[in-house]
């Protein structure tokens, strides 16, 4: 082996492997995003091995949620190092921080947190192959070129494969990975072209390779009963008669902790099949505990809210200017108020994890979008120390962001402590998912709006009722549940003169949690229809106000950001799509577009909805136009254009009819019958994805095109019906598919 010392942070190792290969390792730099940075230092991981037969395999780092992570990501270091993308080989990582960096899939952060640094690890590999042929050959290495996985000496012709040069390129010193010179994109063969998925022909021909599908030999299955009221405890439970159940080998009560992401009070019945463990459960009586919470309910949400409206905001989120003085010298004043409904995540896969205790030792297998902190929690609830632990990344048939919760992950690794020596697989009903999730919390929002006689918008003001913990941290009277809050510097701020939002919160028991897109998939929806608001209001067209809008902020240097949001990136995107969709040209009685834009998670994104309404309020949505701005590169073009219908399908089923309604603090809803996902008929017959390449660095794409596409409807909706929908879903007001 040699190494050199480049920087703590960021260095290459090589070595060379039996038989004469080469492993390539390189550390990543933690590019501090709050969910990535879980680890302090990192040490190398091998993400490249050569073969001397010339096999390459690329070590897929992060879990795969359905964004396709596990083909780009490798894609970035396939390129670099100079190898067609049809030879190499695949794995997926185990969780090791130590080697891999943050392990992560959430935020719309892989492709930003790792755009550089695996570049430069495919880069070095290409640089270290590149110096073997031309020691070899005794020539420059300037004249030596390295692709598809061979290295030629351009004067001559001749060429050497990379197995060949393997365990020569394992003895040579390492250059810094800053000092690696990366390539053109105008070079590029892969990243930029579309690459199928890795594992889309397993799944498209049912092949197991799904967490549910995961099995072990003598493996028992278990099912795990929680209280109805989050929070909840068992009191009494009659487990002699569930033990005599078919199949039942165990049953379990476990005494829970008040940490609703960790493990809670319940019965686990553990069985021979899962289809047995699942049947005995029906003959289960609990007695529980259900503590605070089950005082709780969405009508008593909504009725405190009402009476918080009424009082002063408890603190302040944000405050520019006197909105007061404006709002009250203003032409024309607007004022509304919205509410939405807390909502589940709902993946097509319930939570599932397998775990094995042996000899001290635990192996888990989990479709966690947050396996190191999973980890975590494991090691507090069961006492365990981290070298105890293995967990292995398995693929998940969808998160978006449920996964990052790992209370399942904790769940079975508790049963597997009880069960020294057995393998047991924990998979949860459709209703334990919908009934046990972490929600998208509700709020509600009273706005206040003034424009000049001009048409301006000269104030903004607004009473953002959400929630907080039960038990707020000490010295946090003002903090938030978990993604309740809402950011300071959203769009308007920095663009209106007068903007103020203020805060009060409700006390909260039930379980809430980031949903593809938190706080944007909310806020978009509000502020974006009220901004349409205003500009019916000051009798300007929809895309002109929004344009005059963003024109209207004065900073430092012109161009620059405001509060970290680009003017100029946004107005791009609106141009395009206003212009792709043909804004302003005319539709049949009926039909209607309906324009939004939004950013988050790093991403400008600005969409067109098409909609119809019949006389009975049965809606279509048949066509839906959307322009993002993520930057210079897309990586795979395949995936993101999946990636951004997949968002703009999953906003129409938020908008439509999804939401979960607490009654005695437990959830109402506990299937697709209640909480519906898009069906194919209601799906828009034509999506159409477009991206403005502008010379920024690349960002992520799970998320940024959901928000958009609920304010663009409802925007299109008002110019219909001339009524502004206010509180979701549509179904409150008597809306539905046609």
């Amino acid at each position: 082996m040699s190494t050199i010392a480049v920087s703590r942070r960021a260095f290459l190792r090589v070595s060379a492997l039996a038989g004469g290969g080469l492993m390539l390792a390189t550390q990543l730099d933690d590019l501090g995003d709050g969910l990535l940075a879980q680890a302090a230092d990192f040490t190398p991981n091998a993400f490249i091995r050569i073969a001397p037969s010339g096999v390459v395999t690329i070590v897929a780092k992060n879990p795969e949620v359905g964004q396709g992570i596990k083909t780009s990501l490798p894609m970035l270091i396939a390129e670099e190092l100079g190898v067609e993308w049809s030879a190499i080989r695949l794995e997926q990582a185990d969780l090791d921080p130590q080697r891999y960096g943050p392990q992560n899939a959430g935020g719309s952060t892989g492709t930003p947190t790792n755009w550089d640094p695996l570049r430069r690890a495919g880069a070095v590999g290409r640089h270290l192959l590149t110096a073997a042929a031309a020691a070899t050959w005794n020539v420059p290495a300037a004249e030596c070129r390295a692709e598809s996985g061979r290295v030629t000496h351009v004067p001559s012709g001749r060429t050497l494969d990379y197995g060949a040069l393997a365990a020569k390129a394992a003895t040579l010193p390492v250059p810094d990975p800053s000092t690696v010179t990366l390539k053109d994109p105008k070079d590029y063969r892969i990243v930029g072209t579309a690459v199928r998925g890795v594992d889309t022909a397993a799944m498209v021909t049912g092949r197991p390779i799904y967490s549910i599908d995961f099995t072990l030999p003598g493996m028992l299955y278990a099912v795990f009963q929680k209280a109805p009221v989050f929070g909840g405890q068992v009191a009494t439970a009659n487990v002699d008669v569930v033990r005599r159940q078919p199949g039942v080998r165990h049953v379990l009560i476990a005494k829970g902790g008040t940490d609703l992401t960790g493990l809670l009070g319940g019965v686990a019945i553990v069985a021979d099949s899962w289809w047995q463990a699942q049947s005995a459960r029906r003959t289960l009586e609990v007695t529980w505990d259900d503590g605070p919470t089950a005082s709780q309910s969405s009508e008593g949400f909504a009725a405190k809210a009402e009476q918080l409206f009424a009082q002063p905001p408890a603190f302040a989120i944000t405050e520019r200017g006197n909105c007061d003085a404006a709002l009250a010298a203003a032409a024309t004043r607007v004022e509304a108020t919205y509410s939405y409904p807390f909502i589940a995540h709902a993946p097509l896969e319930p939570q599932n994890c397998a775990a094995l205790f042996r000899d001290g030792h635990l192996e888990l297998w989990a479709p966690s979008q947050t396996p190191q902190r999973g980890r975590d929690q494991v090691m507090q609830t069961l006492g365990l120390r981290a070298d105890q632990i293995t967990l292995h990344l398995v693929q998940a048939g969808g998160g978006f962001g449920r996964r990052l919760t790992n209370d399942y992950v904790v769940e079975a690794a508790w049963l597997a402590q009880q069960l020294p020596g057995t393998p047991v697989k924990l998979l949860w009903t459709r209703e334990d998912d919908i009934q046990h999730d972490f929600y998208r919390p509700g709020g509600f929002h009273r706005l206040r709006g003034g424009l000049d006689g001009a048409g301006q918008v000269t104030a903004w003001q607004g009473h953002f009722v959400s929630y907080g913990p039960m038990q707020p941290p000490a010295g946090q009277p003002n903090a938030f549940a978990q993604s309740a809050n809402i950011p300071p510097t959203e769009f308007p701020s920095g663009f209106v003169p007068n903007f103020a939002i203020h805060a009060s919160l409700m006390p909260l028991g039930v379980p809430t949690g980031a949903l593809r897109a938190p706080r944007s998939n909310a806020v978009a929806w509000v502020y974006q229809s009220f901004i349409d608001e205003l500009a019916h209001a000051a009798k300007t067209d929809p895309v002109t106000f929004r344009r005059r809008l963003l024109d209207s902020a004065q900073p430092a240097v012109p161009g620059a950001p405001v509060d970290g949001f680009s003017a100029v990136r946004m107005r791009g995107v609106l141009d395009a799509v206003a212009s792709r969709s043909g804004w302003g040209r005319p539709l049949p009685k009926g039909t209607a577009l309906g324009v939004a834009f939004h950013y988050s998670h790093r991403g400008y994104f600005a969409e067109v909805a098409e909609v119809s309404v019949t006389a009975d309020k049965a809606v279509t949505v048949h066509q839906v136009w959307v322009v993002g701005d993520v930057g210079r590169q897309i990586v795979n073009p395949s995936m993101a254009e999946n990636q951004v219908q997949g968002a703009v399908i999953d906003g129409l089923a938020e908008l439509m009819a999804q939401e979960i309604t607490i009654e005695g603090g437990r959830a109402v809803q506990s299937n697709f019958n209640q909480f519906p996902l898009v069906r194919m008929r209601q799906a828009p017959k034509m999506i159409d994805v477009h991206f403005l390449r502008t010379d920024h660095p690349p960002t992520g794409l799970g998320e940024p095109a959901l928000p958009p596409v609920l304010p663009a409807v409802c925007n299109a909706l008002f110019t219909i019906t001339g009524t502004r929908v206010r509180s979701l879903p549509l179904t409150r007001h008597g809306f539905r598919w046609a």
